[in-house]
This record gives C-alpha cells, structure tokens and sequence, in this order.
C-alpha cells in the first residue's frame, strides 16, 4: 500500500521558519486532499491544514491559531505535499503528521509516521 514519509523537522527558535514535507512512495495525486496534523505532548492530535486537489488558495483550510503563518501546498508531479511554517512559536512544538484521504474507488486514509518539530530557545 502507498505509504507517507515526512521530513524536515527540527529545532528552531521562536520566530524561525520549517518546511516540512511529505513524499509519497506512489503517487500523491490519489489523495483529493492531503492534511497536516500535529501532536503535543499530553495532548491530543490536532488538525493544523488542508489542501484539495488543485492546490489554490481556494482549496487550503488551516487552524485558526496558524492562519498567515502557515502554507500548506502540494505538487503530485513530485509527489510530495508541503507545510511552510513561518513566525514559529513554543506552542507550536509538536510530532507532525501528513494525512492524505482518497475518495475512488473508495475511501482510504493513509497517516505517515510524523516528524518533530520543536521551537525553543
């Protein structure tokens, strides 16, 4: 079955930038929408954003707490989806997951395995 591996994570500091990626080991273009989670410790796993097939501004949904700092994009000719993340804060740190939901023939849902992210100083 197509498996999802992210990368990218790391330390950064308060304000600093991450971009995190998400391949695919088929292709990505199954998943009518790919999504980013996170989870913190102690918390629960948490939706951060969306994108649709098309990958346009009219298609991305995000977390309140994250809108303007976060971009979520896709490109199936790499078969990798992206979270641009900008102007990072502590509350940010978490184990971010990529989720990509397929419709046809049926629905499947596929979880990669996570990447850390952590933002001290």
């Amino acid at each position: 079955q197509v498996q999802l591996e992210e990368s990218g994570g790391g330390l950064v500091q308060p304000g600093g930038s991450l971009r995190l990626s998400c391949t695919a080991s088929e292709s990505i273009a199954r998943f009518y929408v790919l999504a980013w989670y996170r989870q913190a410790p102690e918390k629960q796993r948490e939706w951060v954003a969306s994108v649709g097939s098309t990958g346009s501004a009219n298609y991305e949904s995000y977390l309140d707490s994250v809108k303007g700092r976060f971009t979520v994009s896709r490109d199936n000719a790499k078969n990798t989806a992206y979270l641009q993340m900008n102007s990072l804060v502590p509350e940010d740190t978490a184990v971010y997951y990529c989720n990509g939901i397929q419709f046809t023939p049926g629905r499947v849902e596929i979880w990669g395995q996570g990447t850390q992210v952590t933002v001290s100083s």
